[in-house]
Order: C-alpha cells, then sequence, then structure tokens
C-alpha cells in the first residue's frame, strides 16, 4: 500500500494528545515501584544489591509497557490518519426522476408494435425496476396534465396503476407538454438532488412551444425527451382493439410531429433520442441522470479523506491478548470487572425499559434496525422519537397508537400520517383536513396532495353510494357501517404495509379512481367548466 506522505495527515489530531500519557505513565510507574531509587538514599549502595529480597533481574518489558503502547497505538488509530481521498459513489443513480407521459389518442397508434403507448407504459416499468432504490414519479398529460404517482421508491406503486393507463382517462385530447412540465416541476421544486424530467411523447402543440421552452431554460433540474414513433406514423387502435375508423370508413392515423421535438429540443437544449425496442433507451436516460447528478453535486461535494486508522485494530487486539499474561491479568482483571459492572447498571428511572442491547446501541438505534427488517412492532416499541415510533405503529397498523403519538406533534409530516391513519380508519373528512393541515405547513408536499385529492374523490364515491345504494360484489365484505357510508373493501390474506402506498388496498380500480380524479382535477382548474 503506497502512501502519499505529501498527503498525509489526521483526521481528529486532537487524540494525538493521549500520546503525552503514554511516554510518561512508564517512567512515572517505573520509579514509582523502583525498589533500589527508595532506598539509595538510605543504604549505602555496596550493601543495597545484598539487601533487596527476590527478583533481583529486571524484566525489559513490564506490563506499564503493554499498557502505554496500546495507548499510543489507540491514539494514532482514533486521530484518523489519511492520506487518501475518496468520492461518494454514484455507480446507482439515486437523484429523482419523474417521467412525464403523453396520453393523446394518437399514443394508440400501432406503427409501434403493439402501441406507442403500450411500448412507452412498458419503459415506465423498465426505468422503475433499474433504478431500484431510487426515487421515480409518473406524470400524464393530454390537454390538462395530472399525477399519477409522486416520487417513490417502490416499484410497485407503477406497476398498479401504469397498466390502467389510457388516453380514454383523460377529460380531454391534447398534447399540452407544458402542462405536464408544470406539474412535474412542481414535484421536484424543493428535493434537494438535481433530478431528470424525462418526457415520453410523439408530437407537440405547436401553439404552447415559445411556452415550453422559456420554462425548460429556467428550469433547475434536467429535461430529457424519449420520442415514440414512426415517420409515416400508423393507424389508431381503440379501447375494443380495433382499429378506429372515420365517417368514410378510413383509418384514423396518428402522426408523428418528428419536426416539432426536434424544433423544440434544439431552442430549449433538450437531449432527444427516440424510443427503441431494446433497452439502450433505458440506459440512455440512466446515464444521463447519472451523470448529470455528478455534474450538479460536484461543487456542492467537500473532500472525503479514507479512514485509514482501523488497520491499527489487529495490533491493538494482539497486544491486548499478549497482556493477559500471569501479574498483569490479576492486577488489573478486577477493574474492568468493576468498570463494566457499574456500567451496565441501568438508571433507576429507565430500569423498566432497560435492555442488554442498551450496551451497545440507543432505543432509536435499535427501533431503526427493526424497522428496516420488517419488525415494525417491535421498532414501535424501542424508539423514543415520536416521529420514527409514529411511523413504526404506522407500519404495524396500529393506527390507534400512531394516531395518538403524531397528534402530539405539529409538523407538515406529522399531520400527513395523521391524514394516512385517519384515511385506513376511513376517516376521509378528517384525512382531508389533516392534509390541508400538511400542506399549509409545506405547500410543496406532492404525497399530501395526491392523497388529498385521493380522499376527495373516496368521499364523493361514498356520498354518491349513499344516494344509490348498490349490492356489494361477491367478492368484497362490509367492513364499515358507520356514518352511513358503507364504505367496502377487498380482504387481502396478508396486506404487505408501505407508507407511500397505502392506496393498494382500496377497493376501486386503478383505472376509476385515476378517472375519477383526473375529471376532479380538470374541474377544478377550468372552475367547473365542462
Amino acid at each position: 500500500m503506497e502512501i502519499d506522505l505529501t498527503a498525509f495527515h489526521f483526521l481528529r489530531p486532537a487524540w494525538l494528545l493521549l500520546l503525552i500519557p503514554a511516554l510518561v505513565l512508564p517512567f512515572v510507574w517505573l520509579r514509582r515501584n523502583d525498589v533500589r531509587a527508595r532506598w539509595r538514599g538510605v543504604i549505602a549502595p555496596e550493601l543495597l544489591e545484598h539487601l533487596i529480597v527476590g527478583d533481583t533481574q529486571r524484566r525489559v518489558i513490564q506490563p506499564v509497557h503493554t499498557l502505554a503502547l496500546l495507548l499510543g497505538i489507540g491514539a494514532f488509530a482514533a486521530a484518523g490518519p489519511t492520506w487518501q481521498q475518496e468520492r461518494p459513489p454514484f455507480n446507482q443513480d439515486k437523484a429523482p426522476l419523474v417521467v412525464v407521459l403523453e396520453l393523446a389518442h394518437s399514443m394508440e397508434a400501432t406503427d409501434i408494435a403493439p402501441t406507442r403507448l403500450e411500448r412507452a407504459k412498458q419503459k415506465v416499468l423498465d426505468l422503475a425496476r433499474a433504478r431500484k432504490g431510487a426515487r421515480t414519479g409518473l406524470v400524464v398529460f393530454a390537454a390538462t396534465a395530472h399525477l399519477v404517482v409522486p416520487p417513490t421508491e417502490d416499484p410497485a406503486m407503477l406497476e398498479l396503476y401504469v397498466p390502467a393507463l389510457s388516453p380514454a382517462l383523460m377529460p380531454r385530447d391534447g398534447k399540452n407538454a407544458s402542462a405536464g412540465l408544470d406539474v412535474a416541476e412542481r414535484l421536484l421544486a424543493n428535493d434537494p438532488a438535481a433530478g431528470t424530467i424525462v418526457f415520453m411523447s410523439d408530437g407537440f402543440d405547436a401553439s404552447g412551444a415559445d411556452a415550453f421552452v422559456r420554462k425548460a431554460k429556467a428550469l433547475r433540474h434536467q429535461l430529457l425527451w424519449l420520442a415514440v414513433g414512426t415517420e409515416h406514423g400508423g393507424p389508431i387502435r381503440g379501447p375494443d382493439g380495433l382499429i378506429q375508423m372515420d365517417r368514410e370508413g378510413h383509418p384514423l392515423m396518428g402522426t408523428f410531429d418528428a419536426d416539432a421535438i426536434r424544433n423544440v429540443a434544439r431552442e430549449a437544449g433538450i437531449p432527444l433520442a427516440s424510443m427503441r425496442a431494446d433497452d439502450d433507451d433505458v440506459s440512455w436516460v440512466q446515464h444521463r441522470a447519472q451523470a448529470y447528478l455528478a455534474q450538479a453535486e460536484e461543487a456542492r461535494i467537500e473532500p472525503r479523506w479514507k479512514e485509514s486508522g482501523y488497520w491499527l485494530v489487529l495490533p491493538l487486539l494482539l497486544l491486548a491478548l499478549w497482556s493477559f499474561r500471569r501479574g498483569w491479568t490479576v492486577k488489573w482483571l478486577p477493574v474492568v470487572l468493576i468498570s463494566l459492572t457499574f456500567g451496565a447498571l441501568p438508571h433507576p428511572a429507565q430500569a423498566a425499559s432497560w435492555h442488554w442491547l442498551d450496551l451497545f446501541a440507543t432505543h432509536d438505534q435499535q427501533g431503526r434496525w427493526n424497522l428496516e427488517h420488517g419488525r415494525y412492532k417491535a421498532a414501535a416499541g424501542r424508539f423514543d422519537d415520536p416521529v420514527w415510533k409514529g411511523r413504526a405503529q404506522y407500519l404495524a397498523g396500529d393506527y390507534a397508537g400512531a394516531l395518538d403519538t403524531f397528534s402530539h406533534l405539529k409538523t407538515a409530516q406529522s399531520y400527513f400520517y395523521i391524514g394516512n391513519t385517519l384515511a385506513h380508519l376511513d376517516d376521509y373528512a378528517g384525512a382531508i383536513k389533516a392534509y390541508d393541515n400538511a400542506l399549509k405547513l409545506q405547500p410543496s408536499l406532492a404525497q399530501a396532495a395526491a392523497n388529498r385529492a385521493t380522499m376527495q374523490t373516496l368521499l364523493a364515491r361514498d356520498k354518491q353510494n349513499e344516494a344509490d345504494p348498490e349490492e356489494d360484489p361477491p367478492d368484497q365484505v362490509q367492513v364499515d357501517k358507520k356514518k352511513g357510508r358503507g364504505t367496502t373493501a377487498v380482504i387481502e390474506a396478508a396486506p404487505r404495509p408501505a407508507e407511500d402506498a397505502w392506496m393498494r388496498n382500496l377497493n376501486t380500480s386503478p383505472a376509476v379512481f385515476l378517472q375519477q380524479r383526473f375529471e376532479q382535477e380538470s374541474s377544478a382548474k377550468t372552475g367547473g367548466a365542462p
């Protein structure tokens, strides 16, 4: 291992002060225990050697030397010797990514098998799976733009909603890419990481080109474009799987406006690529996102020096083992045992909750370990931090406990979880109020806005069910009749808890749910106009 002496330094040089007692200790100890030095002023030197009883030969290495050496090496290791820099790994793309997918009727063209939309939907899922561990969100647009899934690390959320996407869900047809950019930008507005927005589209509304270019140039995040379609276009397939015809019996054709996409991409400086049958386009997006993240973080990354003191643990262990020999062990072992005994005794105030793991980790560290291993109930019992405790209770299904814990906090995150908890308890109106409180404190909390829209949709559906009650389907069962709502839910064998995916348990199909939400959002934007 080559050491660059010009860059050699200590990360924590204050620990080197322990070298002083390491050097002084042997001299003080030897002088204090030197029999000759104590009697030299009393007994004549020529008689002293004959009057000393016991071993007259001094051992070269005394126990105090071992202790001083342990202290010196330990000080050197704790000081953090280093001579190499290390950079944060970018082998995985941890930057947030939002896909903006066009849902115009032209996306049902069959020039890309099976259709442009089906190919684009598959690419969305491929991107989410390839970016496992990174956050991926989805926005759709036609004449209006709507959030489908906020940036999440869980690909299952996209797998739940992406297959249900179709142009029929959109209130009106169109290619308002500028509206899609606005929604994606709001999702990433307060994200500290450098994110990427990927458009998947077959054309562009020329009337909104100038506004789109201005917004794209002012965007803090990276913008990419995957164009889907062929030069000659193709017939459009309808919801029934048949080719759609016009009044004269000619097939409706889906055009591919490549020139409009190229012009906008050139003016706004957007990297442009075509959607392919292989995975090269997915790799292209990943590479661009990684490179942009690395470039954006370059300026604010402080140099990180590689810790090398851990190499000294091995000689420390060898010296410690060698020190357990006759004489030294007998003298020092009682001190060590007494220290460990008193250090292990719990404080009276904490005696009831004390556990042997408290010797090695705090309650929050133990709770975090249980949480990461899926032991949510155990985690809730160990956390002292109220936020983490409430999250563990929420994931464990203890909604009453989570509600009690979060009710003592007044943060946007706590109100968000109160809303999620009330939603699980079927109190949709209360959940909406909680989300409103969260958005007042943090207007950019996209998850709260999305969940609030969900609650409004479900509340409207329940009111409609009250006015026109229907018989429950045979595969569903009444689980709540309070407040006259008659809410139904599908019984699942083992629901998987997930703090950002609780909507999996709702009985509304993804297509119906999205269509209702899109219509409601579109009506709100246009002031209720058709």
